[in-house]
């Protein structure tokens, strides 16, 4: 009897994994702040044109850790993005909708709170993070300091 439950477990398990994967002509959602639609599945392909946290997309196909969409409120927005851009879950906000700074804390699992208390408790240096983490680089400057090191640049 153990084994059966187990079992079972076991299949419905996989079923709800399999379920709430990106597929092909599925639905998908942004869940990162912004995802790049590329013009191919390289990095450094042109951009096309961006989504936003929870914009709502279709899959056209899948190439490994790639998925072209279209977005499903601007039909002529479509172009490659990483997988790790889309869920297959809408994401939606408890009681209310959630900043990208609040998910993006979420992510760390922090909140605001939370942050807070550690830049005011101890010795760190919280303002050397915050400079960190405002550093930007465009994909032009990374790509030349890529090639001019030449080092791979992967797929």
């Amino acid at each position: 009897m153990r084994k059966f439950l187990f079992l079972l477990m076991l299949i419905l398990l996989v079923s709800v994994a399999l379920s709430a994967q990106v597929k092909k002509g599925g639905t998908a959602w942004v869940s990162s702040k912004t995802a790049d639609l590329k013009s191919s599945t390289w990095f450094f392909a042109g951009t096309t044109g961006t989504l936003q946290m929870g914009d709502q997309v279709t899959v056209l196909q899948i190439d490994g850790n790639w998925a072209e969409v279209r977005s499903s409120s601007n039909s002529s927005l479509s172009g490659w993005t990483a997988l790790s851009n889309l869920s297959a879950r809408q994401i939606v906000a408890s009681g209310g909708s959630a900043t990208a700074s609040e998910v993006a804390l979420a992510g760390k699992g922090f909140n605001q709170e939370i942050e807070n208390s550690y830049k005011t408790q101890g010795s760190y240096n919280y303002a050397d993070v915050d400079k960190t983490e405002a550093i930007t680089v465009s994909q032009d400057e990374l790509y030349a300091f890529i090639t001019e090191g030449r080092l791979v640049t992967g797929e």
